[in-house]
């Protein structure tokens, strides 16, 4: 083995982690992979020799490629990941070391929304701090400021998580009953039964993508959502329905004539759903890997 696949064996070592990080920086399984990439080219280039610490080296790496990315999509005034869905990550109960990292720490879409809304030097402080307990003398020079800048750039962004983001409950059990009993009002078309599994603040967001005029459609407080009860009603009586984990929560795989038709992710927290996110955008529905759901 010459020293570039050494090298290369010492990388594929933290790519799992390295994906992990730019998945929550990004939002997209896609651009994530293509910062891991980076990574190792920017290694390639470099080499391991004067590099002590290989994990906390590349995790530097892939920050600044992210914030880049970040930075990248305000300069060309794209629309903001904000008003799509971060991609879903599909599996069934038992998932692979991959899966259990990309979706630990309860990285549920409802989280990955919010995430969204920080600046990227907010981002990315929260991200590496809080998710990898990075310290903040490592992440400062990855935005160019001090210590307690960054430290104060992770703590607003915590406060903004911890006001947005539910906290989901831990029982998948649990979870998974409350969404049974919410593909069940909705096949019976059980207006009542529907309104009581949801929370009074319960957020809606679907994204059909480029079909769905204006973007991803943003329902808030249980009147709304429960508004929509025949559109749910329809949609559980024309697909069939497997349950899946959706970014570790429970969700919904719903399919018609055997064609993925959409992913529902499920937010429970307190015994009722506080946040539901479905992606029916038929183009990155047809990039969703459903492998893992055959575990």
């Amino acid at each position: 083995m010459n020293e570039r696949d050494l090298l290369a064996e010492r990388f594929e070592e933290h790519r799992t982690h390295l994906k992990a990080v730019a998945y929550r920086m990004l939002g997209s399984l896609t651009e994530a992979d293509d910062a891991v990439q980076e990574a190792w080219l920017r290694l390639a280039r470099t080499g391991a020799g004067d590099i002590g610490n290989l994990g906390g080296w590349l995790t530097t790496v892939v920050g600044r490629v992210c914030l880049d990315m970040l930075r990248s999509r305000t300069q060309r005034r794209e629309d903001p990941l904000e008003s799509r869905l971060p991609d879903p990550i599909v599996s069934g109960q038992a998932t692979d070391p991959e899966h259990e990292a990309l979706i630990a720490d309860s990285v549920g879409l409802a989280l990955l929304v919010v995430l969204e809304s920080l600046t990227p030097p907010e981002r990315l402080a929260f991200v590496l701090h809080d998710m990898f307990g990075m310290p903040f003398d490592e992440i400062a020079p990855v935005i160019d400021r001090t210590p307690t800048a960054a430290r104060k750039l992770a703590s607003r962004a915590r406060q903004r998580v911890q006001g947005a983001a539910p906290e989901p409950d831990p029982d998948p059990v649990a979870q998974r009953r409350v969404v049974d009993a919410f593909l069940a009002a909705a096949r019976g078309g059980d207006f009542d039964a529907l309104v009581a599994v949801l929370d009074p603040e319960v957020v809606l967001r679907a994204d059909g993508g480029k079909a769905l005029p204006g973007g991803m459609k943003v329902l808030r407080g249980i009147d709304s959502v429960a508004g929509q009860a025949a559109t749910f009603h329809r949609m559980a009586t024309a697909s069939t329905s497997r349950p899946a984990l959706v970014n570790g929560m429970a969700g919904l795989v719903n399919t018609v004539g055997g064609a993925l038709f959409s992913v529902m992710s499920f937010t429970v927290s307190g015994e009722k759903i506080v946040a539901i996110d479905i992606l029916s955008d038929p183009e990155r529905l047809a990039a969703v890997d459903l492998t893992g759901l055959e575990r």
